[in-house]
């Protein structure tokens, strides 16, 4: 059954988890490792190229989501085409496609991933909550180029070890955190890329000063990404003066009577910083 919902807002992470370690646990004794290893054998991700979409200076870089439901809002899409609302996304500017694929919750599939893969030429991240690196051999077969790894979910032993994985793979990672402590762990981890989730994912709370607080405590050279809660080209802009390269945003774009149009204004060219191109007054 898809769609689950969990009336404990605490008990929502450990629901999913559980889920998916279930899922991940029947899948494995139905197609063995080796067999899923093969197939990813012959996909080519592009993880350099997803982080160089993260890192480009001179834009607004936006991941746009396509997610069918959230556990917090229910059903986003009736419709659900990811397909068509990747394509929306590539033409409304987007620098990068992320697709939710885990089913019991958010109605996602690692069909959805494949879809997405065949109609957009953008780096396309799988967002799952990941456990066992059968599920990088699963997300390369389906031609991500990028996977998320949760420092809530995996603890520090476990993010080192699916990230040496990816790594390993040819695929980037985005690891993502939620408090200084996560972040400590992701840079010790040599995480090159960090997400910073405003939302608590076992209260629920959305709050973007997680987002502010953190991001004085980023490592050099890391890629700050900016996920949750982020509506506006305020945000947007506020976050970039602050640190941030990048921004996936899904509900705010899912919600949209028409996402390319909803992500072309989010996503115009940004006010010169600095002054370089004005005469080079400050």
């Amino acid at each position: 059954m898809s769609g689950h919902t969990v009336s404990q807002a605490g008990g929502l992470l450990d629901a999913i988890v559980a889920s998916v370690r279930t899922r991940v646990a029947r899948q494995r004794d139905a197609v063995p490792l080796g067999s899923v290893a093969a197939a990813a054998e012959r996909r080519q991700p592009r993880g350099t190229r997803f982080r160089e979409a993260m890192a480009g200076p001179d834009r607004i870089n936006v991941i746009a989501e396509c997610k069918r439901r959230s556990p917090v809002r229910g059903l986003l899409a009736r419709a659900y085409r990811p397909a068509e609302i990747a394509r929306a996304y590539e033409s409304g500017g987007a620098v990068a496609v992320s697709v939710l694929t885990e089913p019991a919750f958010f109605d996602g599939a690692l069909a959805h991933l494949e879809a997405v893969r065949q109609a957009v030429e953008l780096p396309v991240l799988r967002k799952d909550f990941m456990v066992d690196e059968y599920q990088l051999f699963e997300a390369r077969a389906a031609g991500a180029d990028a996977v998320l790894l949760i420092v809530t979910v995996l603890g520090r032993d476990g993010l080192r070890a699916l990230a040496a994985r990816a790594a390993e793979l040819d695929l980037a990672v985005i690891v993502e955190v939620h408090s200084r402590a996560e972040l400590d762990d992701a840079a010790a981890s040599g995480a090159s890329i960090i997400g910073v989730n405003s939302r608590n994912l076992r209260t629920l709370d959305v709050d973007l000063g997680v987002c502010d607080a953190l991001i004085d405590a980023a490592p050099t050279g890391a890629v700050m990404v900016a996920e949750s809660g982020v509506r506006s080209r305020d945000e947007i802009l506020r976050l970039r003066a602050n640190g941030y390269h990048a921004f996936l945003i899904g509900e705010r774009l899912m919600t949209a009577a028409d996402p390319r149009a909803a992500l072309a204004s989010l996503v115009e060219p940004p006010p010169d910083r600095r002054g370089e191109n004005n005469g080079g007054g400050a």
